[in-house]
């Protein structure tokens, strides 16, 4: 049975079960908004596929990512987050009224919804890529860099996204070889300049990577790449490969009701979380070009159930309201609860 027939309302739904959704969740709940978070089949956000985290703070010893997000989990709960483990299939935001999220045949209505939806990396899509991801194969420089102290690695991509993670990996790396499909990159001058002025980064174009291939100890040994003009194949050693083809924001269940920039970020009022709509609150790297850190995304989630405990307080939509808009639905509701 759907809230929609039971009449509930939430006071708030957060919809993305990353560092973000499950901070946010944690601070509502704190506030006794007793909120409900639809965190996803796949919980955890990216760092579900993560290894070593090294750089978040409270963790000296570094913690793999899939047992940082269930201590995430497991925080949010102990103060009275409900989940649902399934993924949101449709949304319908209002201006300032109630907000419905859908999960298949459910729907659930809210006085305020939080967008923690994240973003993923694009991939190349070619062999090796997933196999060997955690396993000399990352999709982020920042994250994974101190990781390849003293190896050969290469950075993947053109644009400012793989000259900051060159720029940054070649702090650790003896050799870091940046690979891109066409000899002119996409990047800013500015940070080309800087990329191509580190002593140990060289440029190899135009190659297009075909394949990352494994070794005997079953990390990643070398890409196979192929010229862009001649056709002409190769292959480059390697300790480590970082895929720098910039992320796209799992916007697409809301990027025709809220306000989105040319990349598919949700915009927000910044510094807080709100977005066009009133009661519609977007936090992590669903709103990030440019940190995507598990560490700001929680701070964002932080931001986002303040914002949504402050509109409730302040503002909060009217039931009522929503019910005289479809008084069958009302009827149902009665019928539901006698039944």
């Amino acid at each position: 049975m759907t809230d929609e027939k039971n009449g509930k309302i939430e006071d708030v739904i957060i919809v993305g079960g990353g560092p973000a959704g499950y901070t946010a969740a944690l601070y509502a709940a704190r506030a006794e908004l007793n909120p409900l978070l639809i965190e996803g089949f796949q919980w955890g956000g990216q760092l579900q596929n993560t290894t070593d985290v090294e750089n978040y703070p409270g963790y000296p010893e570094g913690v793999m990512g899939p047992e940082m997000m269930q201590q995430f989990r497991a925080q949010a709960e102990r103060f009275g987050t409900r989940f649902v483990t399934d993924d949101a299939t449709e949304l319908e935001l209002t201006d300032g009224g109630i907000q419905t999220v859908k999960v298949g045949k459910e729907a659930y209505l809210a006085k305020a919804v939080i967008l923690a939806m994240g973003a993923e990396p694009k991939r190349l899509g070619i062999p090796g890529e997933m196999e060997l991801s955690g396993r000399g194969v990352s999709t982020c420089g920042v994250c994974d860099g101190a990781f390849f102290k003293g190896a050969d690695v290469a950075v993947l991509g053109g644009g400012d996204s793989a000259m900051e993670d060159s720029i940054f990996v070649s702090k650790f790396a003896e050799k870091l070889t940046i690979v891109h499909r066409r000899h002119e990159f996409r990047a800013s001058k500015i940070m080309e300049d800087r990329a191509r002025g580190r002593a140990n980064i060289e440029v190899l174009t135009p190659y297009v990577p075909l394949e990352f291939v494994t070794g005997d100890d079953g990390k990643i040994a070398k890409i196979r790449l192929k010229h862009a003009d001649t056709g002409e194949e190769r292959e480059l050693e390697v300790g480590g490969a970082f895929v720098a083809i910039g992320h796209q924001p799992r916007s697409e269940l809301v990027k025709d009701q809220v306000d989105v920039d040319e990349s598919g970020y949700v915009v927000t009022d910044e510094p807080s979380t709100r977005t066009d709509l009133a009661g519609v609150l977007a936090v992590g790297d669903l709103v990030d070009h440019t940190y995507r850190q598990a560490v700001t995304a929680a701070g964002s989630g932080t931001k986002g159930a303040l914002d949504a405990e402050w509109y409730l307080r302040d503002t909060p939509p009217s039931p009522e309201e929503h019910w005289a808009q479809d008084p069958g639905a009302i009827v149902e509701a009665v019928e539901a609860a006698g039944s």
